[in-house]
């Protein structure tokens, strides 16, 4: 085959290529202005700072833990690699990716998905796995938690998934091609609002408390990998009031935490010591928590992983310094900017 011919077929593959890639790239969906949490796993391929904690699961993370805090408080960079609804085996992949790039002083794993076994909604999915970059742990994370009528090849292609969305299409989608503006600070998704907790359901009795055994696969495999690269592991239930927590579960976190020489904290038990008041501290009648309640559990929690821990301290690092000073006026700039919303 003479020269020219390989050149022309080379470069209509990199055309058809590069213009399929640039079609699924205007075809999937955004994520900045009307579901914002579906930008969050992506966002952290774009980190620059050195972190000694990385926090990973689900809104009970992403919506309640401030990393600002913990760098103004106590000189702690920190990353929240959250996104809804997060299954457990979806947080040891991201886990397991985070691990392959950086070593922290520790890891923090939200136990709430402990409770969902499966998922039941495909927008939780693809806010989890979508802005995944293709690895064995992305492949790992959409055979584990794909449900039954999806496909592995809608993940690895989505423009199969998404190529009838062109009706759909908003300046969004293309705006998104050319700047990609970050919506989190450093994982956290901040509300400034205020609805009181009223009237919260109670837990009604379940016939098996039980995790499913996927979980506990899946969390022993973030133990296990966490002991593998010598990373202290810490496994954190938020205070949100509702979905209800039952006693049962922290029962079989705790004898999981003993067995694995790991530390469980349900700070459901601790209310009064952070200080919350459902009063004024959250914004959806105790689900998650609001920027004020989120501030007083990252004080608290800020205090016991920096001494139980022994994290350093960075403030006054000219590295650290340069990064978090940025993301404390992005922080600022977002929250006058949530100011003038109200």
């Amino acid at each position: 085959m003479k020269a020219k011919t390989i050149a022309k077929i080379l470069i209509t593959a990199g055309i058809c290529i590069g213009t399929l890639a640039l079609a699924t790239e205007v075809l999937m969906p955004k994520y900045r202005t009307s579901l914002q949490e579906g930008s969050l796993i992506a966002e952290y391929y774009k980190e620059t700072a050195a972190h000694d904690v990385l926090f990973a699961g689900d809104c009970e993370f992403y919506e309640n833990i401030v990393p600002d805090v913990l760098w103004q408080e106590y000189g702690i960079s920190s990353y929240i690699r959250g996104s809804a609804q997060q299954l457990i085996p979806q947080t040891y992949c991201l886990t397991a990716e985070m691990l392959e790039k950086e070593k922290p002083a520790l890891v923090a794993v939200s136990v709430l998905a402990m409770s969902e076994p499966t998922q039941t909604n495909e927008a939780y999915n693809r806010m989890s796995i979508d802005g995944m970059k293709l690895s064995k742990y992305k492949l790992e994370s959409i055979k584990a938690t794909k449900m039954e009528e999806e496909t592995l090849a809608s993940y690895l292609f989505p423009i199969l998934r998404y190529h009838d969305r062109w009706k759909e299409l908003t300046a969004e989608d293309f705006s998104g091609l050319f700047k990609d503006e970050i919506v989190s600070d450093s994982g956290y998704m901040m509300n400034l609002g205020i609805k009181p907790a009223e009237n919260v359901p109670g837990g009604k009795p379940l016939a098996d408390y039980r995790f499913a055994a996927v979980n506990m696969e899946y969390l022993q495999k973030i133990a296990d990998l966490c002991k593998e690269k010598d990373v202290p592991l810490l496994l954190i239930k938020s205070p949100s009031l509702y979905p209800f927590w039952y006693g049962q579960w922290s029962e079989q976190l705790e004898a999981f935490a003993e067995a694995n020489g790991i530390v469980y904290i349900n700070t459901l038990d601790h209310l009064e010591e952070i200080g919350l008041d459902f009063a004024v501290d959250t914004y959806d009648s105790g689900l998650h928590l609001n920027l004020a309640g989120g501030e007083k559990l990252t004080k608290w929690l800020g205090g016991i992983i920096s001494e139980e821990y022994n994290l350093t301290d960075h403030r006054g690092d000219e590295a650290y310094e340069k990064v978090w000073t940025e993301k404390h006026k992005a922080f600022e700039a977002r929250k006058e900017e949530l100011k003038a919303q109200q």
